[in-house]
């Protein structure tokens, strides 16, 4: 993205708004403790103020690179150079830290190295951040909050008014603050956000998150048709206009490369033709061309509405890939009732999925096929959905995942077909992390512990004050032995963490190799 600030921003923004009139005319070496008395943020929103630290962290290590399968380190040391936040090296069943940096590089001196290094290799790890790609920061207010309703009469109900009052930069800062504090002390490193149809709530977004230090990809909303007359767009020009406002703004202002826009068509039913089409032309105007994130085949009802609204298109599906907003870059939330060709459309374009099991089951919406798309190599990751998820932990979510695979795989009666439909702990927990990486075009970045990779981290300690997994001696495996027994039983350790746990467990947590979290 660095060739996009040699634009002039005005000049890109009257640029685009020309061509598209054009286009619509006539229509240190310690050992730090774990824990600190209370959560605090300790993020520094001055990058030059980073400090000269190369960070070590030392103990297990646990991701999944590969969907399916845990790769497990022990007694593993991480460098970490701490002004790009970067993995330098890694050197599993090492028992010097220290002398891992040195042999690394010689020049390092010891007293500008810090060992971060846990009480517990067994009972403690480093796992990768979480990743949300799809969450409405606006909403957050309501969450639990939907009654009855299925997903055309809950937003008209209760989305769009409270959506309406962030208007209010107070009420905005206050909301977004919240849940960005929320997400992260669930180990959220990296979330992909709506904000509301205005671009002064979307820059209060960006500008939380650069000074909390969330890696985050933030949308204005763009909606010009078939919405109330109290939250709607007044045209396509001003849509298009004060979304290019919100895009120069965070990377001309904010300039911080955790914090990217997304483009953000809210459904088809609520974007005319032209406002598509204008938002296609945005995208690829950039060098490396920008995200797209919005809603597909979520609910029956909104289905159909959206096939009326656009009788020359086939499906739902082809009418984002007429009027250009599939993409690598484009991230689609929900996808449940796909059909074959709707599918095909996904995968030819290289777009990602947003997996939201809780709100689809709030709202009644219905059991996304997640086995089947991962067959057809979609990329898939997972959403809290916030507000129609109830839940900001993607963790909740992943187990919501597990569960409702198993659901779906009751509805047969072959057992073999019944296995072959069902997610596994592990197959989860990749989409929560590596599976959403690469949904958001960021898997050369985050999702595992990799050299060249961002140190995106959060620490699960079992055994903090008032953790809700129990775990007892004799549960706790000795690896040293080499026997496989024990490393199964550690296994059988990340089961009860991935089943019992809360955020109560999520001691600290690191994004960008900068520690944002420590309780």
């Amino acid at each position: 993205m660095g060739c996009i600030q040699k634009y002039s921003s005005f000049k890109v923004i009257i640029f685009l708004i020309q061509d598209l009139n054009i286009i619509f005319k006539g229509n240190l070496h310690m050992v730090q403790p774990l824990f600190t008395e209370s959560a605090k943020n300790t993020y520094s929103n001055d990058d030059n103020l980073r400090e000269e630290k190369f960070r070590v962290f030392y103990g297990t290590f646990v991701d999944t690179p590969v969907l399916g399968e845990f790769r497990i380190r022990y007694q593993t040391s991480v460098g970490v150079e701490s002004r790009s936040g970067t993995i330098l090296f890694i050197n599993e069943n090492s028992s010097d830290p220290m002398g891992d940096v040195s042999r690394f590089d010689p020049t390092i001196e010891e007293s500008n190295v810090e060992v971060i290094e846990l009480k517990s290799h067994f009972t403690s790890f480093f796992f990768p951040g979480f990743i949300d790609t799809h969450i409405h920061a606006s909403q957050y207010p309501n969450t639990g909050i939907f009654g009855k309703s299925t997903l055309l009469d809950w937003l008209i109900k209760y989305t769009f008014p409270l959506e309406q009052s962030l208007e209010n930069d107070d009420i905005s800062k206050d909301v977004y603050t919240k849940i960005v504090k929320r997400t992260l002390s669930h180990g959220t490193t990296t979330a992909c956000y709506y904000t509301t149809i205005h671009a002064s709530s979307a820059k209060i977004m960006a500008q939380i998150c650069s000074k909390l230090g969330q890696r985050a990809m933030i949308g204005k909303v763009c909606m010009d048709l078939n919405s109330p007359d109290f939250y709607t767009e007044k045209n396509v020009n001003d849509s298009l206009k004060s979304t290019l406002d919100v895009v120069d703004y965070i990377f001309n202002e904010i300039k911080k490369p955790i914090i990217l826009p997304v483009l953000t068509p809210r459904f088809a039913p609520s974007c005319s033709r032209e406002l598509m089409l204008g938002l296609s032309k945005i995208a690829s105007s950039y060098p490396d061309g920008l995200h797209i994130q919005t809603h597909l085949s979520e609910n029956i009802k909104e289905i159909n509405w959206a096939k009326e609204l656009f009788p020359e298109c086939k499906s739902y599906t082809e009418i984002y890939n007429k009027y250009g907003m599939l993409s690598n870059k484009t991230i689609l939330a929900h996808c449940i009732h796909l059909d074959d060709d709707e599918i095909k459309l996904i995968k030819e374009n290289k777009s990602g999925i947003s997996h939201c099991p809780i709100s689809n089951s709030s709202l009644t919406s219905g059991e996304c096929k997640v086995r089947e798309l991962l067959n057809e190599n979609i990329k898939i990751g997972l959403g809290t959905d916030v507000s129609a998820g109830y839940s900001t932990s993607i963790l909740d979510n992943a187990r919501q995942a597990h569960l409702v695979s198993r659901h779906l795989a009751m509805k047969y009666d072959n057992r073999e077909k019944r296995d072959s439909v069902k997610l596994s702990v592990e197959d989860v927990l990749y989409l929560a992390t590596l599976g959403g990486a690469k949904v958001l075009e960021l898997d050369d970045k985050i999702g595992t512990f990799d050299i060249g990779k961002h140190f995106d981290t959060q620490l699960i300690d079992l055994n903090v004050k008032g953790s809700p997994v129990d775990v007892f001696d004799w549960q706790i495996p000795d690896i040293n032995n080499g026997n496989e027994n024990d490393i199964f039983t550690l296994k059988e350790l990340l089961y009860k963490w991935f089943f019992n746990s809360d955020d109560r467990n999520v001691a600290k947590v690191w994004v960008d190799g900068l520690e944002v979290i420590s309780k």
